[in-house]
């Protein structure tokens, strides 16, 4: 431990956040939940003991997809393994991050909550491989991309019109973690038709979400905290996944090498340059630490081949006929179809206050709802059910399985298992 380096906030910087809470005196560029906009004004009004973006914390953990979290991928497929991260707790590590930087910083903290545990919702089964594989065959068919950002949207306010406030629901589509940035300015959003416009946006355009902005310095907190939450999580969990052997094996590239080091690290940044300002910041230094430290997750965790290989040749192809299978089914009515039983019947029992029936949605909208909605687990039984006779299998590392050599020496193992029965 005596090689780890904590930063701490400077003297002058702690001195004036301890004065300025005795004295009440604490800038505050906080969201007000008195002003915030929900499409159907007439409900969920704040109360003393249930302000505005409390009743969203509520609607959000209550929603029918919130339990799905738990067996969704975040980064490591294929694994029977407690300790490995999966995307549940992802977003109470950003939740908690982002709350302990918005504490200090007198914000919302009912807002940041909201954002953060909402902000994954529409995540596909299998991570960022099942979001671009979804995307790839949804685009072929409709001209439309997928993106999960703008999915957790459809979910909180499409699938299930649960009236989120406007801040809430904005904070989750601007949420995107993998476009950091060295200033989060808030663009204000103001109301509604704006909003649906931008959604619009980044389904006929995938490049769009790399443009668009929090409108509050919450929703900046949590962007900007799905990165920290993530970056040395995920060398912790590549670790124990045996992909690296120790999660300090990629350096220090000036935020420190374990994850907590780089989680105290960046937050005692953000909050020494950002303290009493209208904007989250970080320093040079740190802005670049982050940068390259995502870098090298990218190239040595993320997009390592022995790993994407995989899953291109196992979930893209099975991910591909689930679309099309269930298409055919929704498009000739067969009932007893599981995109029926499992998907069209579940949404309708919960589709309050919807405009029409949710059967009316195009159907390949309804089709990438069903997906995106899957867990890790029910995406490969399903295809089981569908196709039985296929050779195409998930293979998991089980408990008791004696692993030896290196993680490529793994999944080539595994690809050789799936080749002796040949691809469908």
């Amino acid at each position: 431990m005596s090689n780890r380096n904590y930063e701490k906030l400077s003297l002058e910087v702690s001195e004036r956040i301890k004065n300025d809470i005795e004295n009440n005196t604490r800038p505050c560029f906080a969201a007000s939940g008195k002003d915030a906009l929900r499409r159907n004004p007439l409900y969920d009004k704040e109360s003393i003991w249930r302000p505005a973006y409390v009743r969203d914390v509520d609607k959000i953990m209550h929603s029918p997809y919130y339990n799905r979290y738990t067996d969704k991928t975040q980064v490591f497929s294929f694994y029977k393994h407690d300790d490995i991260t999966r995307r549940a707790l992802h977003v109470q590590l950003v939740s908690r991050i982002a709350r302990s930087i918005g504490a200090v910083l007198n914000l919302n903290l009912d807002l940041i909550e909201a954002i953060a545990l909402g902000h994954d919702i529409g995540h596909t089964p299998f991570g960022h491989a099942g979001e671009r594989y979804l995307s790839e065959v949804y685009h072929a068919e409709t001209g439309r991309y997928f993106n999960h950002n703008v999915h957790s949207v459809r979910v909180l306010d499409g699938i299930f019109p649960l009236n989120i406030t406007l801040d809430t629901l904005d904070g989750i589509i601007t949420h995107n973690g993998e476009f950091e940035m060295h200033e989060y300015y808030p663009k204000a959003m103001p109301d509604f038709d704006t909003f649906d416009k931008m959604v619009e946006s980044c389904y006929i355009d995938e490049k769009n979400i790399e443009h668009i902005i929090p409108s509050t310095l919450e929703g900046c907190v949590v962007r900007v905290c799905d990165i920290i939450a993530y970056l040395g999580k995920d060398r912790q969990d590549a670790k124990r996944a045996k992909l690296l052997e120790s999660d300090t094996e990629l350096g220090d590239v000036g935020i420190g090498t374990i994850n907590a080091e780089i989680i105290n690290n960046l937050m005692v940044n953000i909050i020494e340059h950002s303290y009493g300002k209208p904007y989250i910041m970080l320093d040079s230094e740190h802005y670049m630490g982050l940068k390259n430290a995502k870098r090298i997750n990218y190239e040595q965790i993320y997009k390592r081949e022995s790993v994407t290989r995989v899953l291109d040749e196992t979930v893209k192809p099975m991910m591909q006929r689930l679309y099309y299978k269930l298409l055919s089914d929704l498009k000739s009515g067969k009932k007893s179809s599981p995109i029926f039983e499992h998907h069209v019947d579940f949404v309708s029992g919960n589709h309050y206050a919807a405009k029409a029936p949710y059967i009316e949605t195009e159907p390949n909208q309804i089709v990438v709802d069903y997906i995106a909605s899957m867990t890790d687990d029910y995406c490969a039984e399903l295809y089981k059910y569908l196709f039985p006779d296929s050779n195409l299998v998930i293979k998991y590392h089980g408990y008791f399985e004696h692993l030896e050599g290196t993680i490529d020496e793994l999944y080539d193992n595994m690809l050789a298992q799936y080749n002796i029965f040949g691809q469908d």
